[in-house]
């Protein structure tokens, strides 16, 4: 009798262990890792570039929510917000920061020196101050290059070729995203000069001020409108096209997204394809990666979207060689 008892307190006490080793075994897993992603516009304006960001992470192995956890941080084109924003990151201790764009990489990379940083910018980063060298980063920093603004003269060329009468071009900036700004009008009016167009600059930073450019703009009647680069103005893209095609003005812009709602012509990096190399980059830090070791990618993917029905509808007769040339014909 004594014996039964004993064997069946032995297996009371078995059941026991058995039911507490998986309690203690996960709290024992380490915490998933955390990534900040900081973005100066709205997260809501790239839906299609942050699937691709996720599927870069997916083939480094990661899976939001599953193993890993993004905390998403904009500044919603209030810029002067990055500075907070990037300290509230350093602050939860995120394994990587990631820069959505030109102003929240530099914020990000004035709040830490520790803290590894994935950015994705359109204006060279040596430039910008995040990294030594294109091929030996140096720092805490690394991240794609899309090409931008080092682009502003072929998409200028472009408008031109599609617009052959055009010898007066509008050219709108954002001040509020000074250093893009000042490359984008630095390079327009270089090319320019050389194809002996006369420019004229309007500002616009918050969407009153766009609406007060165009204004503006309707008034000087430029023969087309060259939209610069930069997160604000590919955040405000309807609202561009928009008034570009009620004020039939012909309009060339640096995101495919502007050519897909409406705009006339569009030339750039394609930036989905950018976003996935920047999950990529991302997940192989996760990994152990050091930024200083990862040279800086630069996109190799261009794109030219041409709107047919755009073009047909300001009247205008789009070249053949232009139309085998772009990658992509709206219908």
């Amino acid at each position: 009798m004594q014996l039964v008892q004993l064997k069946r307190r032995q297996f009371i006490t078995l059941l026991g262990w058995a039911a507490a080793w998986p309690v203690a075994a996960r709290g024992q897993q380490p915490a998933k890792p955390v990534i900040g992603l900081l973005r100066g516009g709205f997260l809501d304006s790239i839906p299609d570039e942050l699937r691709a960001f996720r599927q870069g992470l997916k083939d480094t192995g990661y899976v939001e929510r599953e193993n890993v956890s993004i905390e998403y941080r904009a500044a919603d084109n209030q810029l002067d917000r990055l500075p907070e924003l990037s300290a509230d990151l350093v602050q939860r201790r995120v394994e990587v920061i990631v820069g959505g764009d030109n102003a929240s990489s530099r914020a990000a990379n004035a709040a830490t020196m520790t803290i590894p940083i994935a950015f994705i910018v359109g204006e060279d980063p040596v430039n910008l101050g995040l990294v030594a060298s294109l091929a030996r980063p140096g720092g805490n920093a690394t991240g794609v290059n899309f090409f931008s603004t080092e682009l502003v003269a072929k998409r200028l060329e472009l408008l031109r070729e599609l617009v052959p009468a055009a010898t007066r071009i509008a050219v709108l900036v954002n001040p509020a995203d000074a250093a893009v700004t000042e490359s984008t009008l630095r390079d327009v009016e270089a090319a320019a000069h050389a194809m002996g167009l006369q420019i004229q600059v309007f500002t616009a930073s918050t969407s009153r001020e766009i609406n007060a450019a165009f204004a503006n703009l309707v008034r000087e009647r430029p023969d087309a409108l060259f939209v610069g680069p930069g997160p604000f103005f590919t955040g405000r893209r309807v609202q561009l096209v928009q008034l570009a095609t009620l004020h039939r003005v012909p309009a060339a812009y640096s995101v495919r997204q502007s050519a897909e709602v409406g705009g006339l012509l569009s030339y750039g990096a394609s930036l989905t394809d950018a976003w996935r190399q920047l999950g990529v980059y991302t997940g192989r830090i996760l990994k152990g990666a050091k930024p200083s070791d990862l040279p800086v990618v630069q996109s190799t993917k261009f794109e030219l979207v041409i709107n047919l029905q755009t073009a047909i509808m300001l009247n205008l007769e789009v070249p053949p060689n232009l139309l085998a040339r772009a990658d992509e014909v709206i219908e």
